[in-house]
């Protein structure tokens, strides 16, 4: 994940936190919370009943329950397994608070009993909870939409986010009485216990078919509205983060995406090895038929699990009627203190069931403790549900446009969204979209996001031109000495079509100018950032370059990447120009056609030096092809960035390149091939590994300059691309074949040490390898007209053909350190022989995480 991006959404995150559809007042309504009546501790998962009925709801994490009917029952039940049943009157038709005391079976045991009882292990055999559980799972296939032939409904998608107990004396304060119109627009029904103010809200209706011979599916946005914040807010960014943190939730699958982490279902297939059942009640229905209520909870209480409760039906389907599910709090999760999902599913007419409704509720903040924070509510609600229907061919067929929303789309009226939303909006939500717009128009709070914006991201808009980002204006390094540099670029409010971005930069030591300036004209009148690409961009810039370094120009001037370690003075002053033309297709294949003209001359203690003396400068014209296909791809997608979020498709691409000789004064004729795959492997509760394989060779004769520069990093950040015990310009090739993998366990050993488990840290572990090598066509040794390889001033070398054995490098880390730190140990396996090298090294990097 790209944070430096996520930091534009940052002054927007705080007034942000989401909610839940309203729960509307019922004649008799009961709230209260249950507690242990023995240690006074609130009791989650506790089932509390209108006695006689089958209206029923579980305690949330905090003990908290609400119940209501329009009918007038005079009893509640509350029940647990282990615990006596608890039966309280109540008074009809009345609103009221009843806490319950519930006294654990054990008390009613003698003293001599007590003594001599012991707590049962927990067996999976010959256990009826886990017999059930594995049937459930042997009939999970069968229960799923796509077991039909044919399938199709309507959904209808909200997500809102809220602040949560904000005081109310805030709005009393000089500086917030002009936002009291959105100060007071609070909800205290949606979430008992919590007071919402909501800020954010979307909503989206979809109309999707699938047939399953052969296999095809289709949605079709039918209405989208959103709140608009405008100026510096990506409103569509802030969307699509928000709806990937918030995944949509099927039980029926073995992982569960939520928060960027992936959650093993209850009913997945290694279920019975992380999960404790216990069957905990069977429910009578109206129709007569019966659920089995089956609690579980974690083995491990801090792993990515979650624990509560799942009704099933006791008949051939073993299907999901109905699930309330939340997490633990010992869990390592950063940031959420509470999250709940409820899942309830109708019935279809062969007796299976299929989804209805799915909220997924999150309280964010920095501890347990504060009431305050971001509260987050998604609403998927489905409605015309049909199985068995057969359409035309063309109906399951995905056409162009499909999932981008057409104006149409964008501007349905009031009346298309009361006559089709399947949800309702509360009071507050309902004035979510005047609130916004309202502010929107305030000068003092464009002049409060703009600040933020400035101080958190880096930029600074002028509404038609934005200037930053702030991390580059200063910087250092040996060559240049201090570099002082600004730059900006446009923003959609000048146009859609066009975007310039440039910046011009001074070296004090080298007094030397540098700059950049690029044009871009998107040709399918959009963003140039949007999905499908297809645009044409012409640049040229001017800069220094570190041979080997895989950072862009962009990021290589940040003043924290200025710190390196060994010797650092070998440079290139590159003039680069270049001519891009990028087309991206629905089906997520695209191609890029570049054209570029690169002269580098050497800087510092580099050197282009031959059998017939010194060069002082290197010239080439290069045409190149990318192809790439990135199946299934999403984007964090904004107004002016998008970053691609990690799924667990792989992404392929191949570049060719041509060197052409005597064109534009190019040098060189030669023809390179490189080719990569990446793609990120789940490994359920161990966690996941980021993998890429990559390969290439060159064709024709060259200079060490040409060659593939090995990536190298001598900063003391860890880069997870590079060889971070490598140098710069280390190692070199004609031909070369590399693996890295990056494992993140996600706490699954820290997890089961005493003790240490609190301290919610998480293991990390690296393996890179590169073998390769230089053919005797492009080795000096054999042609001294090519460019020796760089020695240092006593003839000791620098520069080292990759030989018959590969470089490796591999690393142990803890991350999660103080929620955002990355520390690794570096050890290097190979080529430990060669000058300035180490063969251990300590590494950070930050990365903000759930």
């Amino acid at each position: 994940m790209n944070f430096k991006n996520l930091f534009r959404k940052l002054p927007f995150l705080a007034f942000l936190f989401f909610y839940t559809p309203a729960i509307f007042a019922q004649a008799t309504r009961v709230t209260g919370t249950v507690t242990d009546g023995s240690t006074k501790e609130t009791m989650p998962f506790v089932t509390v009943a209108f006695t006689g009925s089958t209206i029923a709801a579980p305690t949330n994490n905090d003990g908290k329950y609400t119940i209501s009917s329009d009918k007038q029952y005079s009893q509640i039940k509350a029940s647990f397994l282990g615990y006596r049943d608890a039966i309280i009157a109540i008074k009809p038709g009345q609103t009221q608070v009843i806490n319950i005391n519930l006294m654990p079976l054990a008390q009613e045991l003698t003293e001599v009993e007590i003594k001599a009882g012991k707590k049962p292990r927990y067996r999976n055999k010959d256990n009826p909870a886990v017999e059930l559980i594995r049937q459930v799972i042997a009939h999970r296939e069968r229960n799923r939409p796509e077991s039909y032939p044919y399938v199709e409904y309507k959904e209808y998608d909200k997500m809102q986010f809220s602040i949560a107990n904000l005081s109310s004396k805030v709005a009393e304060k000089k500086f917030f009485r002009k936002y009291k119109f959105v100060l007071d627009n609070r909800d205290s029904i949606t979430v008992p216990g919590k007071s919402l103010l909501p800020i954010y809200l979307n909503e989206k209706m979809s109309q999707y078919y699938y047939r399953k011979t052969p296999e095809k599916e289709r949605t079709i946005i039918l209405a989208q509205k959103g709140v608009d914040f405008g100026g510096s807010i990506d409103n569509e960014g802030l969307t699509q983060f928000f709806k990937y943190m918030y995944g949509k939730v099927d039980i029926y699958e073995n992982n569960i995406s939520l928060v960027s982490n992936n959650f093993l279902s209850p009913i997945a297939n290694g279920g019975p090895n992380v999960y404790k059942y216990f069957i905990t009640d069977t429910i009578t229905l109206e129709n007569k038929s019966k659920l089995i209520e089956l609690s579980f909870t974690p083995r491990n209480t801090q792993d990515m699990l979650f624990e509560g409760k799942i009704y099933i039906t006791l008949d051939s389907n073993y299907a999901v009627q109905k699930a309330r599910m939340g997490i633990n709090k010992n869990i390592n999760l950063n940031f959420v203190k509470t999250m709940n999902i409820n899942l309830d599913f109708e019935q279809n007419p062969d007796g299976r069931y299929h989804l209805s409704k799915s909220t997924t509720l999150a309280d964010f903040g920095t501890t347990r403790k504060k009431a305050g924070g971001l509260f987050g509510i998604r609403t998927l609600a489905y409605g015309n549900y049909a199985v068995n229907k057969q359409r035309s061919d063309t109906t399951y067929e995905t056409a162009p446009g499909d999932l981008i929303v057409s104006d149409e789309a964008k501007h349905r009226g009031e009346q298309f969204w009361m006559q089709n939303r399947l949800d309702t909006l509360s009071r507050a939500e309902s004035k979510v979209y005047k609130n916004v717009d309202s502010l929107r128009n305030m000068p003092s709070f464009r002049r409060t996001l703009d600040i933020a914006t400035l101080l958190l991201a880096g930029y600074k808009s002028f509404d038609t031109f934005e200037v930053g980002p702030a991390n580059t204006f200063y910087s250092f390094n040996p060559i240049e000495g201090l570099k002082l540099r600004v730059g900006g670029r446009t923003t959609p409010e000048l146009s859609k079509r066009y975007y310039f971005e440039t910046y011009v930069a001074y070296g004090v030591k080298d007094d030397r100018w540098k700059y950049f300036l690029s044009g871009t004209y998107s040709l399918n009148d959009k963003s140039i950032y949007k999905f499908p690409q297809n645009y044409l961009r012409a640049s040229i810039q001017r800069d220094t370059k570190i041979p080997g370094a895989s950072l862009q120009f962009v990021q290589q001037d940040n003043f924290l990447l200025s710190f390196k370690r060994g010797e650092n003075d070998k440079y290139l002053y590159n003039d680069n120009y270049r001519l891009d033309y990028v087309h991206e297709f629905d089906s997520h294949f695209s191609y890029s056609l570049t054209f570029k003209k690169l002269t580098q001359s050497p800087a510092g203690s580099l050197y282009f030096i031959n059998n017939t003396g010194i060069i002082n400068s290197l010239t080439t014209s290069e045409a190149s092809l990318n192809l790439r296909y990135a199946p299934n791809e999403e984007f964090y997608q904004g107004k002016i960035y998008r970053i691609p979020i990690h799924t667990a498709y792989p992404v392929f691409s191949i570049d060719y390149a041509a060197g052409l000789k005597n064109v534009f004064g190019g040098e060189y004729s030669y023809q390179s091939l490189h080719a990569r795959v990446d793609k990120r492997v789940y490994l359920s509760q161990l966690g996941y590994s980021d993998v890429f394989v990559e390969g290439g060779k060159i064709f024709g004769q060259v200079p060490y300059p040409l060659l593939t520069i090995v990536r190298a990093n001598q900063t003391y950040a860890y880069d997870l691309y590079s060889y971070n015990l490598m140098n710069f310009l280390e190692f070199v090739g004609d031909k070369y074949e590399s693996i890295n993998i990056d494992q993140h366990f996600m706490g699954y050993f820290f997890n089961r040490i005493p003790l240490f488990k609190k301290l919610k840290l998480r293991e990390v572990a690296s393996f890179k390898a590169i073998y390769g090598g230089v053919s005797d066509e492009n080795n000096p040794a054999f042609h001294p007209s090519l460019y020796q390889f760089p020695v240092t001033s006593t003839g000791e070398h620098i520069t080292y053909p990759l030989g018959s054995t590969p470089y490796i490098e591999g690393s142990v880390g803890i991350e999660n350190i103080f929620k955002f730190m990355r520390v690794d140990l570096v050890r290097r396996f190979s080529y430990l022989d060669h000058p300035d090298v180490s063969k251990y090294g300590i590494r950070a990097r930050v990365k903000f995480d759930f």
